[in-house]
């Protein structure tokens, strides 16, 4: 009770010792302004008396040290925990902000190892090394003096959706920032209702805005065909502006075209100006059976969901299905990923009826899970095994007695006769 008391008295002390030096505090200051003026406060002279201790460049944080000190002996001795350090008042009265520590950032993956730890597209990563090896030397070689061969940045890139096209252009964005040929390496991704408005003359400046978003990056232009479409001004005057960016900005910026192989060829052979700068193809295939499963898996591990053994193969045949159902039109990893995003739902709704579900049944994927998908499509591993199961019967009654087989037949020879007289009697019309 005497502690109690006595930091009671302490806290009493420490509030008016605050109150009495933020009043000495305002009558310094008070002091200097009327110094400069020139009128001395209360019409007296003020007289400093120099000290030979050196004054304190805050005496209002030495104050708080020492205050605080005390208040933590005393309550060392009462056993009680130490309050921590009074906010130190500033000349402007606020509180001094603390210094907040912020944490170093994760270093970004080299764009080259991305490119590498994507699944397939090896021809891709072939032809985008040689590319980059090409613009790279040809960039070391102007530093140095030397003359380089001109080269151009633009591309083209055909195939199917979900073939990998964007994530690529990301890519190629990153790595033209590491080599130096861009100074920002980012990339704006439009489409035709990106860049074409729906009024004359709007379109260039709709256009304009996306380009000064990409000025230092990459454009990204998916499914550009549309522009040149017959008898559209406004998607040409959409292409006008991107050639006359292009050509102004040579340096800086670069436009990535994409779409359907054979539309984009057409596309490209439309305009001079677009053959002229864009002579740099890469064709982005399907994915195979084997690649589309292990991306599949790819989205379980970043999701933390785990796959039966028995229900793997079944996995496989949906993603077979779906691709045998649509081959021309296949959306390849969107497809993969629609798919992934079902099973996950149904999973979903199954582990919501649980009244305590694990973290082992809140990850794990089951075959009911599958069970919508499954009767949406002829799964070819059933089919077989159900034509497997068919086989022993089938056997059992090709064993059939001759005896048997040939009465059958006569009966079927006798009752056809009996029905071929029964329709030629004109009694028994």
């Amino acid at each position: 009770m005497g502690r109690e008391k006595e930091l009671e008295t302490l806290e009493k002390i420490t509030n008016m010792q605050r109150d009495l030096l933020g009043g000495l505090y305002g009558d310094f200051f008070s002091s200097s302004e009327a110094a400069k003026s020139g009128i001395p406060k209360n019409g007296s002279e003020i007289k400093v008396k120099a000290s030979d201790t050196p004054l304190s460049v805050n005496p209002m944080e030495d104050a708080a040290a020492a205050l605080e000190e005390a208040k933590a002996l005393f309550a060392k001795d009462a056993g009680l925990k130490p309050t921590g350090p009074a906010p130190v008042q500033t000349a402007t009265g606020g509180d001094k902000p603390e210094e907040q520590e912020t944490e170093p950032k994760e270093p970004e993956e080299d764009p080259m190892v991305t490119l590498d730890n994507l699944v397939g597209l090896t021809t891709i990563k072939s032809d985008v090394k040689e590319l980059m090896a090409f613009v790279k030397v040809q960039k070391a070689r102007q530093e140095q003096g030397l003359k380089s061969v001109p080269v151009s940045l633009h591309l083209v890139f055909t195939g199917n959706p979900g073939t990998g096209k964007t994530t690529v252009a990301r890519i190629i964005a990153q790595i033209y920032k590491q080599i130096g040929v861009l100074s920002k390496g980012q990339l704006i991704e439009v489409d035709r209702s990106g860049l074409v408005a729906g009024y004359v003359g709007q379109t260039a400046l709709k256009t304009q805005e996306q380009i000064a978003k990409a000025k230092g990056g990459v454009l990204f232009i998916d499914e550009a065909y549309a522009l040149a479409q017959k008898d559209d001004a406004f998607g040409q005057e959409a292409i006008d502006t991107i050639l006359k960016a292009m050509e102004d900005n040579r340096d800086d910026f670069v436009v990535i075209v994409a779409g359907y192989t054979e539309p984009m060829k057409k596309f490209i052979e439309s305009n001079p100006g677009l053959k002229s700068r864009f002579n740099k193809y890469i064709e982005f295939p399907d994915y195979s059976i084997d690649e589309l499963e292990q991306i599949f898996d790819m989205n379980c591990k970043k999701y933390d969901y785990v796959v039966d053994e028995d229900v793997k193969h079944q996995i496989r045949a949906l993603i077979t299905a779906k691709k045998m159902e649509n081959l021309e039109n296949f959306a390849n990893a969107r497809e993969v990923r629609n798919l992934f995003e079902e099973i996950i739902t149904n999973q979903a709704r199954r582990i919501a009826a649980m009244e305590n579900p694990s973290n082992e049944d809140m990850m794990k994927i089951l075959l009911e899970d599958l069970k919508e998908d499954v009767e949406k499509v002829e799964l070819p591993e059933e089919k077989e095994d159900v034509e497997k199961a068919e086989l022993p019967e089938e056997k059992e009654e090709g064993e059939t007695s001759e005896a048997d087989a040939d009465t059958d037949t006569a009966a079927d020879v006798q009752t056809s006769e009996t029905d071929a007289d029964t329709e030629l009697d004109p009694d028994n019309r």
